[in-house]
């Protein structure tokens, strides 16, 4: 994984201000009953015409017994967080300086497994219209770019971007970043209200089906490969809970696993099938772009300089102080038990239903 050039002393455009996940310190609530053998059952967010690594493990039959209760959706990794972290769900994903972050405030929380990040197929890139005068991040001057949240992900490699391409503090605060809903992101770049528009993942491959965008620079040619997010639980949770929390992260290992070794045809006709499925109106059609969840480890194993990267660069800045988060405390893969070859959906961990599934989404259409 790339490390970062030296950086100009300035502020990180507010990232991993994180208000939306300013819970007080040690007040985040565990959720989940905690009787006998604990809870069974993990309450989520989802996203909209998505399936998560979470959602394709329990459709795999890998989370055995756990079972997802999804609660709504977001569009938000800080929030997702958020939401996890004060009890509202039992479990939250989010870009790595969000987790670093959310720790640095003092809240009792534990990333388990990477969930999603960048490689060849799966990256999230800065587009432009094909006709735009953009070409370097000078020109970037005075323009909006669109994302799907502030201080996350997006708006960290828009930084760098910047710091890359020799801003001063003064003109990259002349460039505004705005939320801008992932389903309307496209759509918005087209009418010209933002200059630029962040896309990732069947979103950017079907708006690049759709023509007319060129990219200006994508998250995996500043960094290379890298596993970007991880899921997190609080620490109260998975004391109250270890072996649900053992079977769910293994589970989600698996499913991770399933998906890099499986056909691509296969993978994007199961995915449709568990949208359809689960009844929410969505449109699975975007589901046909789907390339890879860019974990970049096997099972989802969390690296340590994924992390320490994110705690190194937010210290430098001044947002953290490094001596709040203790790197062994914030991450573990103990209860990450995933294989890093995957059986197949048909092994004897997978239900009936999965089964069932297979043969339903036979006929379905491929990416």
């Amino acid at each position: 994984m790339s490390t970062f050039p030296p950086a100009d002393r300035r502020r990180f455009l507010a990232l991993l201000g994180l208000s939306a996940v300013a819970v007080g310190c040690g007040t985040a609530v565990g959720g989940g009953s905690s009787g006998k053998g604990g809870t069974r059952t993990l309450r989520y967010q989802g996203w909209t015409g998505q399936v998560t690594p979470a959602e394709l493990a329990q459709d795999l039959g890998y989370l055995e017994d756990v079972k997802l209760e999804w609660v709504g959706n977001t569009i938000s990794g800080p929030q997702d967080i958020q939401s996890a972290a004060t009890g509202q769900t039992d479990f939250g994903g989010a870009f790595n300086g969000a987790v670093v972050k959310l720790a640095a405030n003092g809240t009792p929380v534990k990333a388990v497994i990477s969930y999603y990040g960048s490689d060849k197929d799966a990256f999230s890139g800065y587009y432009v219209l094909a006709d735009s005068p953009i070409r370097s991040a000078r020109d970037l001057i005075g323009k909006k770019v669109g994302m799907n949240t502030l201080g996350a992900h997006s708006e960290a490699m828009l930084d760098i971007y910047l710091q890359r391409g020799g801003l001063s503090a003064a003109d990259a605060d002349r460039i505004e970043p705005l939320v801008v809903p992932p389903v309307n992101t496209e759509q918005s770049l087209r009418q010209k209200q933002i200059d630029v528009a962040v896309l990732s993942g069947v979103l950017r491959d079907k708006a690049l089906a759709n023509g007319g965008l060129r990219p200006l620079f994508t998250d995996h040619q500043l960094l290379g490969s890298f596993s970007a997010g991880t899921y997190i639980l609080t620490e109260r949770f998975i004391e109250q809970n270890p072996d649900t929390v053992r079977t769910f992260v293994t589970g989600v290992g698996r499913a991770l696993d399933w998906s890099r070794s499986t056909p691509r045809d296969e993978v994007v006709a199961r995915m449709t099938e568990i949208v359809k499925k689960r009844g929410r109106n969505e449109d699975a059609d975007t589901l046909r772009y789907w390339r890879s969840f860019g974990v970049a480890r096997p099972g989802g194993r969390i690296a340590r300089d994924e992390l320490r990267l994110w705690i190194n660069w937010l210290a430098e800045r001044g947002d953290i102080d490094p001596d709040r988060v203790r790197l062994d405390a914030l991450y573990s893969n103990d209860y990450n038990a995933a294989l890093s070859a995957s059986p197949s959906p048909s092994a004897p961990a997978a239900t009936a239903a999965a089964t069932a599934t297979a043969t339903a989404t036979a006929a379905a259409s491929g990416r």
